[in-house]
């Protein structure tokens, strides 16, 4: 009764939009079970469409995804005081590191497994997160490059994240991850990657990309811009949420809907019920607030409060044209005819991520290689 398709053509053509931009490598992020969309599914469709890397934000998620079948590159970065990094050295996975306690943590693990461990070093140039502070690079650095001349690790890469604060910003921490680089270099490291740029500075801002850029919401085809359509950045969201009508009724005016009668019809009309709530992603302040979903093709309003696992449409002149079991798109690709995501995020004044990371997990993700459904 809930489908999110994903549009593995999308999603390849997303990868190649970013290639195409940038000229460098791409790490593909699918943490937060590939933003909604299925993290297997999304990381083989990006590693086919030439990601270099498959990024994710915890072991747990990178170790998953081993599991799936992927065997191509995963860097995860976002560590708990208790992550075993031998499981991460064992499944050939890179750490993001953030500290020499983390750094010395990861060389016990190579030399109990002895093997050697991939890392990119992570520093904080602005956005106060995780990431080494500059007051702690030299020695973070020093010892970075003593391990990977003893063989215990190899410095793959060093990154770190925008705070997407304005233009004047962005320079400004990309003046210190320039610091950052040199000082890594003059250490006797020399990192294969740098990336700094998320999707909004990879689409934006071609000063800031490095050899290497991280994309996570671009890859899904969806823009980091509230000025700026998908369709305008040359990106094709891969998502398509759908149900179905599961109960049609004819109703006189005066009749009120679901909990509270916050809506009560002013003419005689026809209400659909979808089988889909707020436990499976859809926001409940939606009701009321103008939100609309398309039926056999045209827009129809939500009406009522939307409950836990379901929510009203009316569909008044389409009544005679429907049956039980017809499709309803709740969002997906407007140049398709749907009503985009932003339109839900809009009137939940969020940003389109928070929506497509909050789908819920009864709602079956099934990958689409082509346009049939």
């Amino acid at each position: 009764m809930r489908v999110a398709e994903i549009s593995l053509p999308a999603i390849r053509h997303n990868v190649a939009r970013v290639r195409e931009l940038t000229g460098g490598a791409v790490i593909v992020v699918v943490k937060a079970g590939g933003y909604g969309h299925g993290a297997a599914i999304v990381a083989a469709a990006a590693l086919e469409a030439g990601a270099t890397i498959i990024g994710t934000a915890d072991l747990e998620e990178a170790l998953a995804l081993r599991e799936s079948g992927i065997d191509g590159p995963i860097l995860c970065w976002l560590h708990g005081v208790r992550a075993d990094f031998a499981d991460a050295v064992g499944a050939d996975i890179e750490l993001g590191i953030s500290d020499l306690d983390q750094l010395n943590k990861l060389a016990d693990a190579a030399a109990q497994l002895g093997k050697r461990a991939t890392l990119h070093l992570k520093v904080d140039t602005g956005l106060s997160r995780n990431g080494a502070s500059p007051g702690a690079w030299d020695e973070l650095f020093a010892r970075a490059a003593e391990l990977e001349a003893a063989g215990t690790v190899r410095v793959r890469g060093i990154f770190s994240h925008l705070a997407n604060a304005g233009d004047e910003n962005d320079r400004l921490q990309a003046a210190r991850f320039d610091e950052a680089i040199a000082g890594l270099r003059a250490a006797g490291v020399e990192p294969e990657l740098q990336h700094l740029a998320a999707s909004a500075a990879t689409l934006r801002s071609p000063h800031l990309h490095y050899n290497a850029v991280r994309v996570g919401v671009a890859a899904y085809g969806l823009s980091p811009f509230a000025d700026k359509t998908s369709a305008q950045l040359g990106l094709i969201p891969a998502m398509t949420l759908r149900s179905e009508i599961v109960a049609l009724r004819g109703v006189p005016a005066g009749t009120g809907v679901s909990y509270g009668f916050n809506h009560v019809c002013e003419t005689p009309t026809t209400l659909a019920l979808v089988p889909i709530g707020y436990a499976d992603g859809m926001p409940r302040a939606l009701n009321g607030a103008g939100a609309w979903v398309t039926v056999a093709g045209e827009p129809r309003p939500i009406v009522g409060r939307i409950g836990m696992d379901q929510f009203i449409i009316d569909v008044g002149p389409l009544a005679g044209r429907l049956k039980l079991g017809d499709p309803v798109v709740l969002f997906g690709d407007p140049e398709r005819g749907y009503p985009p995501v932003e339109i839900w995020s809009g009137l939940m004044r969020t940003i389109n991520y928070e929506i497509i990371a909050s789908i819920g997990p009864r709602v079956l993700r099934v990958p689409v290689d082509g346009d049939a459904a």
